[in-house]
């Protein structure tokens, strides 16, 4: 049985190479060959094609590790083990042979018990040998596997380019060829919430889309689970549900592993999470996330940033965190954990996946391999998310952390409507006290509200961003790089608190800043701010204004108040009747189905 194919580079998926293979100057490739003079070698210690043993052991029934290679020529090959300790990495090969191979022929050979990652590497040992790949299998036979069907669940809005570009992927790869092994073991589950998808042009025996009401990511992906619910009572047998953002790039050989995994799991772990790690469209080789705990908001993601092109970041990636949820841009788990009494919470969007998962998942595998890549988070920004984050927080912090109290709540608002205030953004500040006030509301509010009407009023009460040519304020990228880059001294930072970030001095001048990732000291003392998308090359401008500042505060303080009033109420309220709007009565009712 494969569990694991030796992968190359590829255009549309991904073209760092250090991710795949590490070779010395004597190692050429081109497309997927290696053609290697004498001392020419290559390896596999990587991101892709190195075997997580230890994982595949603790989780599923492979107990041993082999390895097909497809070579040509007189060559050296090598299986080793690699292990992070502490901050020291140890290597040991456990084989070595020469072969001598005139024409191309495959080699098949066994790993000896070891611990960490598994790899191989081939040297050259005469002029024009060549690597033509292969794959890692296990003794298992294919027979022993359990049945799986995947259906993978993607919510849309008004996204259709991305949402082509993953379908052609998944037809070309998967859905019509026969030759793979998730072939007939894949359904694709679309909910359009923007209603602009070609339904007639894209949809197919395993790709079901359906027209959804816009309640954001949380109606979407739930829309996504009714369906799949419907489909298994009409005989579809789906197994397993995965959900899965629309903007993201995907590898199908993710999906493959994610297959393999789930078939052969151990009796213990059947009812195990696998998450899919978030890796930088724009530099691939950048981790963001993999895997996060909640924390009362505060969210704890260990091992983000780190560069999957180093070794030693494969081999931390490989240590075992707590982990409390997988994000939604890829997240599989058994489709026994959805029922009709067991949907996820109607807050549109920030928090509907970290809920579900602290609500559901008992253990989460990750694995090197299995990944996304995501426009990174700070060329993302968005004035509306105020409103959610905050609120959202509040809701799943009453159902899943209990410790969080009133004190919290108030240090929580105070805190983002004095950051929000510093940059001079106060529909923001009006968005976090709309989004506390609507939590205090009671779980009454959230089963009568509209979600789809309700977004429109706080898309309407953002920010705004606009062509950079369209801003009434020049625009210098320069000065924008400056502002990202300048920093201020202890002593300056101490002069910023005592004269509250500079409201009680003059103004002194214009600035530019990064519009997700700006600091209090890009408004120091400035007047006025061009908030700044790098991505976009949009922005909007924010002003400074006394008087709006002071009124923030005030409202802030009366809506302290209100917490002290209601929180402990509405909290207790939250967590005994929120099952009145995780059935499927009242998500029929919301999605008008």
């Amino acid at each position: 049985m494969i569990i694991q194919n030796v992968l190359w580079p590829k255009a549309d998926v991904c073209t760092q190479e250090e991710m795949y293979f590490r070779k010395n100057k004597f190692a050429t490739r081109i497309n997927q060959t290696f053609t290697l003079d004498k001392h020419g070698k290559i390896s596999s210690d990587t991101y892709f094609n190195s075997v997580s043993v230890d994982k595949w052991k603790k989780y599923t029934d492979v107990s041993t590790v082999s390895l097909i290679l497809k070579i040509k020529g007189q060559c050296c090959i090598r299986l080793h083990y690699k292990k992070k300790i502490h901050d020291k990495i140890y290597e040991k090969c456990v084989f070595e042979q020469v072969y001598q191979m005139d024409d191309v022929s495959e080699i098949a050979l066994e790993f000896p018990a070891g611990e960490g990652m598994a790899y191989f590497s081939v040297e050259a040992l005469e002029n024009a040998c060549a690597f033509y790949g292969g794959y890692y299998s296990t003794d298992l036979k294919e027979e022993y596997a359990s049945p799986v069907k995947i259906g993978i669940g993607i919510c849309t809005f008004k996204r259709e380019s991305f949402i082509e570009h993953n379908l052609h992927i998944l037809n070309k790869y998967i859905l019509n060829n026969p030759s793979s092994e998730l072939y007939g073991h894949l359904e694709i589950f679309i909910s359009d919430n923007g209603k602009t998808l070609d339904m007639n042009k894209l949809s197919s025996a395993h790709i079901h889309i359906v027209q959804n009401k816009n309640t954001g990511g949380a109606g979407g992906f739930t829309r996504d689970l009714i369906e799949i619910l419907d489909a298994n009572n009409a005989g579809m047998e789906i197994t397993h549900v995965l959900l899965m953002d629309d903007d993201i790039v995907i590898d199908p050989e993710s999906l493959l592993k994610t297959y393999r995994i789930l078939s052969v799991l151990k009796e213990k772990f059947k009812d195990s999470f696998i998450g899919g790690a978030m890796l930088r469209n724009d530099a691939q080789n950048i981790q963001v996330e993999s895997g996060a705990s909640w924390n009362a908001g505060k969210l704890i993601s260990p091992k983000s940033g780190l560069d999957m092109n180093s070794c030693d970041a494969c081999l931390y990636n490989e240590v075992e965190e707590y982990r409390e949820y997988n994000a939604w841009w890829y997240c599989c788990f058994p489709v026994k954990v959805v029922s009709e009494t067991n949907l996820p919470m109607p807050i549109f969007i920030r928090g509907d996946d970290l809920e579900y998962g602290l609500r559901n998942m008992k253990n989460l595998i990750l694995m090197n391999g299995i990944c996304v890549w995501h426009e990174p988070f700070e060329n993302k920004y968005s004035s509306f998310l105020s409103y959610y984050i905050l609120r959202n927080q509040f809701i799943d912090n009453a159902l899943h952390f209990p410790e969080y109290n009133k004190r919290d709540a108030k240090k929580q608002l105070m805190l983002s409507v004095v950051r929000e205030v510093f940059h001079y953004r106060y529909k923001n500040v009006d968005l976090l006290l709309r989004g506390v006030k609507d939590y205090l509301a009671g779980i009454d509010w959230l089963i009568n509200s509209d979600g789809e009407s309700l977004h429109k009023e706080i898309m309407a009460a953002g920010y705004k961003a606009l062509p950079i040519d369209e801003v009434d304020m020049p625009f210098s990228y320069p000065n924008y790089e400056y502002s990202c880059l300048e920093n201020d001294s202890k002593l300056h930072r101490i002069l910023r608190l005592v004269t509250f970030n500079g409201y009680l001095l003059p103004t002194r001048r214009d600035n530019i800043a990064p519009m997700a990732s700006i600091r209090p000291f890009n408004a120091y003392r400035v007047k006025r701010i061009l908030n700044y998308d790098v991505a976009s090359q949009k922005g909007f401008i924010t002003e400074r204004n006394t008087k709006l500042a002071v009124k923030n505060l005030l409202a802030t303080f009366a809506v302290i108040r209100e917490i002290d009033r209601k929180y402990e109420k509405v909290t207790r309220e939250y967590r005994k009747r929120c099952g009145e709007v995780q059935n499927l009565e009242f998500w029929k009712k919301y999605l008008n189905i």
